[in-house]
């Protein structure tokens, strides 16, 4: 009866802690939203510069990717650096479309600029569970986590989708084929590639929590160096798909140096757990 009893009361007790961090959540998990709601609502207002000097501007030939990396090409005597003009014609076949892409649109810059506080409400979700030599050792996570994510966005926007949008728009079976784009195309293959290069930067801070949880450790890393520079390039070559060793090589380092940097918090977190 009494141990019936008791572990009726333990099973409520843990019932009650469950909802209880649930409602937690839920209130920084609100809060976020709010935050993403603002920003979409200010990027929906300002959507000329939004879609004409953001989003579209990755398909003129002069945005500056192009001109540096054809300044580059000059000095290195590459021609193959020096990209042809894009034509593009960018349709909308849906009654609606453009409304529906226009909320899209502000939705993921909602997203991307409201990143820092959300990444900072996920923290204070996660913080109370931590000791205070852990939390002492996490000391600007929110800073990192927010940089990595914000460069790896301005890597896919201004490297990896110019090259991919500039290789795809310019690649022709016959001339007499006319390229007409979707609008919905053009901006779900800028968003994924750019969106994508954003999560692929977390990959320091991914491994720093494996490692807290002894999932991973620097070791593992170290011996697969050459397993992950394989990996890599077949990433590289699947980003850069015209497949010349200059965007290959452009696109693989960064991540290869991601890498490396990876290897280098694991091992600092391994040693912060031998002092603790």
């Amino acid at each position: 009866m009494f141990k019936f009893l008791f572990g009726f009361l333990k099973k409520k007790e843990q019932n009650s802690t469950f909802w209880g961090h649930l409602d937690v959540l839920r209130k920084y998990l609100f809060r976020s939203i709010i935050a993403i709601l603002v920003f979409a609502v200010i990027a929906f207002i300002y959507k000329d510069i939004i879609f004409n000097s953001i989003i579209l501007l990755p398909s003129d030939s002069k945005f500056i990717t192009y001109r540096a990396l054809c300044k580059i090409g000059t000095l290195l005597n590459v021609d193959g650096l020096c990209f042809k003009s894009i034509e593009l014609n960018l349709i909308n076949t849906e009654i609606g479309g453009q409304f529906r892409f226009h909320l899209l649109i502000s939705a993921i810059s909602g997203i991307i600029i409201a990143f820092p506080f959300i990444a900072w409400q996920m923290w204070l979700f996660i913080k109370p569970a931590l000791k205070d030599k852990e939390v002492k050792s996490s000391k600007g996570i929110i800073f990192f986590i927010s940089s990595l994510f914000l460069i790896g966005v301005l890597f896919g926007y201004f490297i990896v989708a110019p090259l991919t949008i500039n290789f795809l728009l310019t690649y022709e079976l016959s001339s007499n084929i006319k390229n007409l784009i979707s609008i919905g195309s053009y901006i779900s293959m800028l968003s994924i590639l750019t969106l994508a290069m954003g999560i692929v930067f977390e990959l320091p801070v991914l491994i720093f929590f494996l490692t807290k949880i002894d999932l991973l450790s620097s070791q593992f890393l170290r011996s697969h160096r050459k397993h992950a520079i394989v990996v890599i390039a077949i990433l590289a070559a699947f980003i850069t798909p015209s497949g010349d060793a200059f965007s290959m090589t452009l696109v693989g380092i960064p991540i290869w140096a991601l890498y490396e940097i990876s290897i280098f918090v694991s091992k600092k977190v391994e040693k912060n757990r031998k002092v603790i």
